[in-house]
């Protein structure tokens, strides 16, 4: 869809005119607002992408959740059947590069974990509504992965990545919660 292109391109234009420092505290910001969430205290295992910016920083947040005893369980996508897999990271040296500077568990250092066992997951976006809709990056791997997860999802953004209307089609999934460095939203999905 070319207007799903045109939001993409706006909004990565707006992200990239924050500066090193702006990132780094609005991230610690939406990260202290996480860890409040009782969402968060609740979960033993989180998914959670190994952000790469100008995502939100999650690295903090894999180490927070380290540090709380949290079984923290990252993203590995599986381009040939258009799905993601996740794995438990318990150190960073799991991580390999791949594709364009994103990094990924690799499989053979760490273990597969079902998604029955993630009571929270962390999705990645570059836009968002007040609804819960959401403007992933294009491959549609999180809508697949979602499609009938009965656990709680949140979204992490900067305040200008929230947009009044998003183009949504009908196989979007939506997030139950949106948290930005001012705000936690309880979403309401459009009909």
């Amino acid at each position: 869809m070319v207007e799903k292109q045109v939001v993409r391109r706006q909004v990565k234009e707006e992200l990239s005119k924050m500066s090193k420092c702006t990132y780094e505290q609005l991230s610690f910001q939406i990260a202290r607002q996480l860890f409040s969430l009782k969402e968060w205290k609740e979960a033993q295992t989180v998914a959670v992408t190994v952000s790469n910016v100008p995502e939100v920083d999650t690295w903090q947040i894999i180490r927070q959740g380290w540090m709380e005893g949290k079984k923290m369980v990252v993203p590995k996508c599986v381009p040939a059947e258009r799905a993601m897999r996740f794995y438990e990271l318990k150190s960073f040296t799991e991580l390999e590069m791949v594709y364009f500077g994103l990094y990924e568990p690799n499989p053979s250092s760490t273990c597969l974990v079902d998604r029955a066992e993630m009571e929270l997951i962390l999705v990645p976006g570059l836009a968002f509504s007040r609804s819960g809709s959401r403007l992933g990056f294009g491959g549609g791997y999180y809508d697949r992965f979602l499609m009938g997860y009965e656990g709680k999802t949140a979204a992490l953004a900067f305040s200008q990545q929230l947009l009044e209307n998003l183009p949504r089609e009908p196989h979007d999934v939506p997030v139950m919660k949106l948290i930005t460095e001012d705000e936690m939203i309880s979403c309401t999905p459009e009909h």
